[in-house]
Protein backbone atom coordinates (compact mmCIF):
# COMPACT_ATOMS: atom_id res chain seq x y z
CA UNK A 1 0.00 0.00 0.00
CA UNK A 2 0.97 3.51 -0.88
CA UNK A 3 0.05 6.38 1.75
CA UNK A 4 0.22 10.26 0.54
CA UNK A 5 0.12 12.66 3.44
CA UNK A 6 -0.36 15.99 2.47
CA UNK A 7 0.85 18.46 5.57
CA UNK A 8 3.31 17.60 8.68
CA UNK A 9 3.49 18.87 11.90
CA UNK A 10 1.15 17.34 14.87
CA UNK A 11 -1.51 15.34 12.17
CA UNK A 12 0.78 14.16 9.06
CA UNK A 13 4.07 13.55 11.25
CA UNK A 14 2.45 11.86 13.62
CA UNK A 15 0.32 9.69 11.41
CA UNK A 16 2.82 8.50 9.39
CA UNK A 17 4.96 7.89 12.68
CA UNK A 18 1.95 5.71 13.30
CA UNK A 19 1.14 4.41 9.77
CA UNK A 20 4.81 3.00 9.44
CA UNK A 21 4.43 1.20 12.87
CA UNK A 22 1.41 -0.47 11.70
CA UNK A 23 2.61 -1.56 8.04
CA UNK A 24 6.68 -2.16 7.88
CA UNK A 25 6.40 -2.68 4.09
CA UNK A 26 4.17 0.26 3.82
CA UNK A 27 5.23 2.83 1.02
CA UNK A 28 4.77 6.54 2.61
CA UNK A 29 5.48 9.50 1.31
CA UNK A 30 4.75 13.17 3.42
CA UNK A 31 4.57 16.80 1.14
CA UNK A 32 5.09 19.32 3.30
CA UNK A 33 5.02 22.98 1.96
CA UNK A 34 7.45 24.36 4.43
CA UNK A 35 10.96 23.72 5.23
CA UNK A 36 10.56 22.13 8.42
CA UNK A 37 7.69 19.31 8.93
CA UNK A 38 7.33 19.29 12.67
CA UNK A 39 7.74 21.84 15.20
CA UNK A 40 6.58 23.09 18.30
CA UNK A 41 4.10 26.04 17.41
CA UNK A 42 3.54 26.81 20.81
CA UNK A 43 6.96 27.32 21.22
CA UNK A 44 7.24 30.73 18.98
CA UNK A 45 6.25 33.10 20.69
CA UNK A 46 8.96 32.18 24.00
CA UNK A 47 11.42 31.81 21.24
CA UNK A 48 10.73 35.72 19.82
CA UNK A 49 10.39 36.74 23.89
CA UNK A 50 14.27 34.78 24.83
CA UNK A 51 12.62 32.69 26.93
CA UNK A 52 13.16 29.36 24.60
CA UNK A 53 17.14 30.28 23.94
CA UNK A 54 18.21 28.16 20.95
CA UNK A 55 16.00 27.80 17.52
CA UNK A 56 16.50 24.07 17.59
CA UNK A 57 14.62 23.36 20.18
CA UNK A 58 11.72 24.65 18.29
CA UNK A 59 12.19 21.32 16.47
CA UNK A 60 10.28 17.91 17.18
CA UNK A 61 11.99 16.27 14.63
CA UNK A 62 13.71 17.22 11.39
CA UNK A 63 12.96 15.71 7.59
CA UNK A 64 16.35 13.78 7.71
CA UNK A 65 15.91 12.53 11.63
CA UNK A 66 12.22 11.54 10.80
CA UNK A 67 13.33 9.86 7.31
CA UNK A 68 16.24 7.56 8.95
CA UNK A 69 13.60 6.47 11.77
CA UNK A 70 10.60 6.27 9.97
CA UNK A 71 11.94 5.15 6.69
CA UNK A 72 9.56 7.48 5.36
CA UNK A 73 10.00 9.43 1.84
CA UNK A 74 9.85 13.26 3.49
CA UNK A 75 9.66 16.14 0.65
CA UNK A 76 9.64 19.48 2.58
CA UNK A 77 9.29 22.42 0.24
CA UNK A 78 6.68 20.51 -1.76
CA UNK A 79 3.32 21.65 -2.32
CA UNK A 80 0.19 19.78 -3.37
CA UNK A 81 -1.75 21.55 -5.57
CA UNK A 82 -4.43 19.52 -7.16
CA UNK A 83 -5.83 16.05 -6.41
CA UNK A 84 -7.49 13.32 -9.22
CA UNK A 85 -9.46 11.78 -7.28
CA UNK A 86 -10.40 9.48 -9.99
CA UNK A 87 -7.12 8.24 -11.23
CA UNK A 88 -5.73 8.58 -7.52
CA UNK A 89 -3.06 10.92 -8.33
CA UNK A 90 -2.26 14.17 -6.67
CA UNK A 91 -0.18 16.95 -8.59
CA UNK A 92 3.17 18.58 -6.45
CA UNK A 93 4.88 21.59 -7.37
CA UNK A 94 8.08 21.92 -6.15
CA UNK A 95 8.65 24.99 -4.41
CA UNK A 96 12.33 26.41 -5.25
CA UNK A 97 12.24 25.44 -8.95
CA UNK A 98 8.42 25.18 -9.59
CA UNK A 99 8.93 21.80 -11.36
CA UNK A 100 5.35 19.98 -11.11
CA UNK A 101 5.47 16.07 -11.22
CA UNK A 102 2.48 13.48 -10.30
CA UNK A 103 2.85 11.30 -7.19
CA UNK A 104 -0.05 8.03 -7.23
CA UNK A 105 -1.58 7.12 -3.82
CA UNK A 106 -3.89 4.07 -2.40
CA UNK A 107 -4.59 6.24 0.74
CA UNK A 108 -4.58 9.43 0.82
CA UNK A 109 -4.50 12.19 3.96
CA UNK A 110 -5.32 15.47 4.41
CA UNK A 111 -3.44 17.66 6.77
CA UNK A 112 -3.19 21.21 6.03
CA UNK A 113 -3.51 23.16 9.16
CA UNK A 114 -5.29 26.05 9.12
CA UNK A 115 -3.98 29.73 8.09
CA UNK A 116 -4.07 33.42 10.13
CA UNK A 117 -7.19 35.45 9.31
CA UNK A 118 -6.43 38.83 7.12
CA UNK A 119 -9.60 40.54 6.68
CA UNK A 120 -9.19 43.44 4.11
CA UNK A 121 -8.12 46.18 6.65
CA UNK A 122 -6.54 48.67 4.43
CA UNK A 123 -2.81 48.68 4.70
CA UNK A 124 -3.36 45.23 5.99
CA UNK A 125 0.15 44.65 4.27
CA UNK A 126 2.17 47.40 5.52
CA UNK A 127 5.73 46.76 6.25
CA UNK A 128 6.01 45.74 9.84
CA UNK A 129 2.64 43.87 10.60
CA UNK A 130 3.12 40.35 11.14
CA UNK A 131 1.50 37.14 11.85
CA UNK A 132 2.34 33.88 13.23
CA UNK A 133 2.11 30.23 12.51
CA UNK A 134 5.37 28.86 11.32
CA UNK A 135 9.02 28.88 11.51
CA UNK A 136 9.42 31.69 8.87
CA UNK A 137 7.32 33.91 10.44
CA UNK A 138 8.93 33.31 13.55
CA UNK A 139 12.19 34.28 11.98
CA UNK A 140 10.58 37.42 10.18
CA UNK A 141 9.73 38.75 13.59
CA UNK A 142 12.77 37.76 15.17
CA UNK A 143 14.69 39.43 12.52
CA UNK A 144 12.49 42.67 12.40
CA UNK A 145 12.49 43.02 16.59
CA UNK A 146 17.22 42.94 16.18
CA UNK A 147 17.04 44.99 12.92
CA UNK A 148 14.35 47.48 14.15
CA UNK A 149 14.86 47.70 17.38
CA UNK A 150 11.11 48.81 17.91
CA UNK A 151 10.44 50.44 21.47
CA UNK A 152 5.69 50.10 20.99
CA UNK A 153 4.49 47.19 19.66
CA UNK A 154 0.18 46.56 18.73
CA UNK A 155 -1.19 43.00 19.06
CA UNK A 156 -4.22 42.76 17.54
CA UNK A 157 -6.30 40.01 18.94
CA UNK A 158 -6.93 38.89 22.37
CA UNK A 159 -6.40 35.53 21.64
CA UNK A 160 -4.23 32.33 23.18
CA UNK A 161 -1.41 33.48 20.25
CA UNK A 162 -2.24 37.06 20.85
CA UNK A 163 -1.82 37.31 24.79
CA UNK A 164 1.40 35.07 24.11
CA UNK A 165 2.98 37.37 22.29
CA UNK A 166 2.04 40.23 24.02
CA UNK A 167 3.75 38.74 27.43
CA UNK A 168 7.39 38.12 25.42
CA UNK A 169 7.13 41.02 23.42
CA UNK A 170 6.51 43.13 27.23
CA UNK A 171 9.56 40.62 28.27
CA UNK A 172 12.13 42.59 25.26
CA UNK A 173 11.04 45.52 27.26
CA UNK A 174 8.64 46.46 24.17
CA UNK A 175 5.52 49.04 25.28
CA UNK A 176 2.74 46.92 24.46
CA UNK A 177 -0.77 47.21 23.07
CA UNK A 178 -3.55 45.06 22.67
CA UNK A 179 -6.44 45.57 20.84
CA UNK A 180 -9.52 43.32 21.09
CA UNK A 181 -12.48 44.12 19.06
CA UNK A 182 -14.75 42.09 21.56
CA UNK A 183 -15.89 43.14 25.09
CA UNK A 184 -13.06 40.66 26.21
CA UNK A 185 -10.02 38.64 25.45
CA UNK A 186 -9.92 34.80 25.60
CA UNK A 187 -13.55 34.27 24.09
CA UNK A 188 -13.82 30.52 25.34
CA UNK A 189 -13.75 31.68 28.94
CA UNK A 190 -17.04 33.66 30.58
CA UNK A 191 -16.44 37.35 31.29
CA UNK A 192 -16.12 37.31 34.62
CA UNK A 193 -13.05 34.99 34.52
CA UNK A 194 -11.71 37.13 31.54
CA UNK A 195 -11.82 40.37 33.95
CA UNK A 196 -9.48 38.49 35.91
CA UNK A 197 -7.28 38.69 33.16
CA UNK A 198 -7.88 42.12 31.93
CA UNK A 199 -6.91 43.40 35.71
CA UNK A 200 -3.78 41.15 35.49
CA UNK A 201 -2.76 42.39 31.67
CA UNK A 202 -3.19 46.34 33.24
CA UNK A 203 -1.44 45.40 36.50
CA UNK A 204 2.12 44.76 34.14
CA UNK A 205 1.85 48.14 32.38
CA UNK A 206 0.16 46.40 28.79
CA UNK A 207 -2.47 48.54 27.92
CA UNK A 208 -5.70 46.65 26.69
CA UNK A 209 -8.05 48.09 24.41
CA UNK A 210 -11.33 46.16 24.37
CA UNK A 211 -14.53 46.44 22.08
CA UNK A 212 -12.38 48.58 19.65
CA UNK A 213 -11.31 47.02 16.15
CA UNK A 214 -9.35 47.81 13.83
CA UNK A 215 -9.69 50.66 11.02
CA UNK A 216 -6.92 50.67 9.04
CA UNK A 217 -2.86 50.66 8.95
CA UNK A 218 -0.34 53.31 7.64
CA UNK A 219 3.27 53.26 7.20
CA UNK A 220 4.47 56.39 9.36
CA UNK A 221 7.95 57.40 10.65
CA UNK A 222 9.45 54.38 10.05
CA UNK A 223 6.89 52.39 11.91
CA UNK A 224 2.86 51.84 11.69
CA UNK A 225 -0.38 53.79 12.84
CA UNK A 226 -2.60 51.79 13.81
CA UNK A 227 -6.33 53.56 13.26
CA UNK A 228 -9.53 51.99 15.05
CA UNK A 229 -12.90 52.34 14.27
CA UNK A 230 -13.63 54.82 17.41
CA UNK A 231 -10.99 57.29 15.92
CA UNK A 232 -8.27 56.69 18.28
CA UNK A 233 -4.53 56.44 16.69
CA UNK A 234 -1.72 54.27 18.02
CA UNK A 235 1.57 54.09 17.07
CA UNK A 236 3.87 51.02 16.75
CA UNK A 237 7.38 49.74 15.87
CA UNK A 238 5.65 46.33 15.27
CA UNK A 239 2.27 44.82 14.62
CA UNK A 240 1.50 41.43 15.72
CA UNK A 241 -1.99 40.30 14.14
CA UNK A 242 -3.42 37.49 16.01
CA UNK A 243 -7.09 37.90 14.67
CA UNK A 244 -7.53 34.32 14.21
CA UNK A 245 -7.35 31.27 12.07
CA UNK A 246 -9.42 29.54 9.34
CA UNK A 247 -9.11 26.04 8.25
CA UNK A 248 -6.71 26.16 4.60
CA UNK A 249 -9.34 23.74 3.01
CA UNK A 250 -8.43 24.93 -0.76
CA UNK A 251 -7.21 21.49 -2.01
CA UNK A 252 -10.24 19.86 -0.58
CA UNK A 253 -12.44 22.23 -1.81
CA UNK A 254 -10.91 22.40 -5.70
CA UNK A 255 -11.30 18.30 -5.78
CA UNK A 256 -14.71 18.43 -4.87
CA UNK A 257 -14.78 17.07 -1.25
CA UNK A 258 -17.26 18.38 1.41
CA UNK A 259 -16.50 21.71 2.99
CA UNK A 260 -18.88 23.04 6.08
CA UNK A 261 -19.59 27.06 5.39
CA UNK A 262 -16.88 27.82 8.06
CA UNK A 263 -14.59 26.01 5.74
CA UNK A 264 -13.89 23.46 7.36
CA UNK A 265 -13.44 19.92 5.45
CA UNK A 266 -16.37 17.59 6.56
CA UNK A 267 -15.39 14.10 7.87
CA UNK A 268 -17.34 11.15 9.27
CA UNK A 269 -16.28 9.78 12.64
CA UNK A 270 -13.76 7.32 10.91
CA UNK A 271 -11.80 10.83 9.99
CA UNK A 272 -13.00 10.02 6.11
CA UNK A 273 -14.07 12.17 3.76
CA UNK A 274 -16.38 11.74 0.79
CA UNK A 275 -14.08 9.78 -1.35
CA UNK A 276 -13.54 6.16 0.24
CA UNK A 277 -9.67 6.50 -0.60
CA UNK A 278 -9.34 10.21 1.42
CA UNK A 279 -8.78 11.18 5.15
CA UNK A 280 -8.32 14.09 6.67
CA UNK A 281 -7.09 15.44 10.21
CA UNK A 282 -6.30 18.33 12.76
CA UNK A 283 -7.56 22.39 12.10
CA UNK A 284 -8.58 21.92 9.02
CA UNK A 285 -11.45 19.96 9.64
CA UNK A 286 -14.63 19.60 11.67
CA UNK A 287 -14.85 17.66 14.46
CA UNK A 288 -17.61 16.79 17.10
CA UNK A 289 -17.55 18.70 20.08
CA UNK A 290 -18.38 16.45 23.06
CA UNK A 291 -20.63 19.57 25.33
CA UNK A 292 -22.46 20.68 22.13
CA UNK A 293 -22.68 17.84 20.20
CA UNK A 294 -22.25 19.72 16.95
CA UNK A 295 -19.23 19.76 14.45
CA UNK A 296 -16.47 22.70 14.34
CA UNK A 297 -13.00 23.30 14.17
CA UNK A 298 -10.90 23.11 17.11
CA UNK A 299 -7.59 24.31 16.60
CA UNK A 300 -5.36 22.47 18.84
CA UNK A 301 -2.66 19.86 18.74
CA UNK A 302 -3.71 17.63 21.25
CA UNK A 303 -6.85 16.63 19.77
CA UNK A 304 -4.94 16.47 16.05
CA UNK A 305 -2.38 13.98 17.44
CA UNK A 306 -5.16 11.83 18.67
CA UNK A 307 -6.99 12.15 15.50
CA UNK A 308 -3.53 11.24 13.71
CA UNK A 309 -3.32 8.08 15.52
CA UNK A 310 -6.88 7.01 14.85
CA UNK A 311 -6.94 7.97 11.27
CA UNK A 312 -3.83 5.92 10.83
CA UNK A 313 -5.24 2.86 12.18
CA UNK A 314 -8.48 3.25 9.88
CA UNK A 315 -6.22 3.73 6.81
CA UNK A 316 -4.18 0.24 7.33
CA UNK A 317 -6.35 -1.24 9.48
CA UNK A 318 -10.31 -0.31 7.61
CA UNK A 319 -12.31 1.86 9.46
CA UNK A 320 -11.94 0.24 12.80
CA UNK A 321 -11.52 3.33 15.71
CA UNK A 322 -13.87 5.93 15.93
CA UNK A 323 -13.13 9.48 16.97
CA UNK A 324 -15.45 10.70 19.74
CA UNK A 325 -14.77 14.14 19.68
CA UNK A 326 -13.30 17.08 21.36
CA UNK A 327 -14.04 18.45 24.80
CA UNK A 328 -11.58 21.39 23.65
CA UNK A 329 -9.51 21.41 26.42
CA UNK A 330 -6.81 24.22 26.33
CA UNK A 331 -4.49 25.91 28.77
CA UNK A 332 -1.94 29.18 28.04
CA UNK A 333 0.27 31.37 30.22
CA UNK A 334 -0.51 34.76 30.74
CA UNK A 335 1.98 36.77 32.54
CA UNK A 336 1.58 35.42 35.90
CA UNK A 337 -1.63 33.41 35.56
CA UNK A 338 -2.66 30.19 33.67
CA UNK A 339 -5.76 29.93 32.41
CA UNK A 340 -7.58 27.42 31.17
CA UNK A 341 -10.64 26.11 29.78
CA UNK A 342 -12.49 22.97 28.43
CA UNK A 343 -15.92 22.41 27.09
CA UNK A 344 -18.20 25.25 26.60
CA UNK A 345 -18.57 28.48 28.25
CA UNK A 346 -22.20 29.94 30.28
CA UNK A 347 -22.49 32.25 26.95
CA UNK A 348 -21.95 29.39 24.30
CA UNK A 349 -23.63 26.85 26.44
CA UNK A 350 -26.83 29.87 26.27
CA UNK A 351 -26.08 30.76 22.71
CA UNK A 352 -26.62 26.57 21.84
CA UNK A 353 -29.73 26.71 24.10
CA UNK A 354 -28.67 23.71 26.03
CA UNK A 355 -29.39 24.11 30.10
CA UNK A 356 -26.53 25.26 32.63
CA UNK A 357 -25.59 26.43 35.89
CA UNK A 358 -23.04 28.32 37.38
Amino acid sequence: MKYCIVGGVAGGATAAARIRRLDENAVIVLFERGEHISFANCGLPYFIGGTIKERSRLFVTTAEAFRARYRVDVRPGNEVISIDRKAKKIRVREISGGREYDESYDKLLLSPGAEPVKPPIPGIDTEGIFTLRNIPDTDAIRNHLEMKRPESAVVVGGGFIGLEMAENLHHLGIRVTIVEALDQVMTPIDFEMAAEVHRHIRSKNVDLILSDGVKSFARADGGVTVTLASGRTISAGIVILSIGVRPESSLARSSGLDITERGAIVVDDHLKTGDENIYAVGDAVAVMHKVSGTRMSIYLAGPANKQARIVADNMVRGDTRIYRGSAATAIAKVFDLAVASTGLSEKALRAAGIECKS
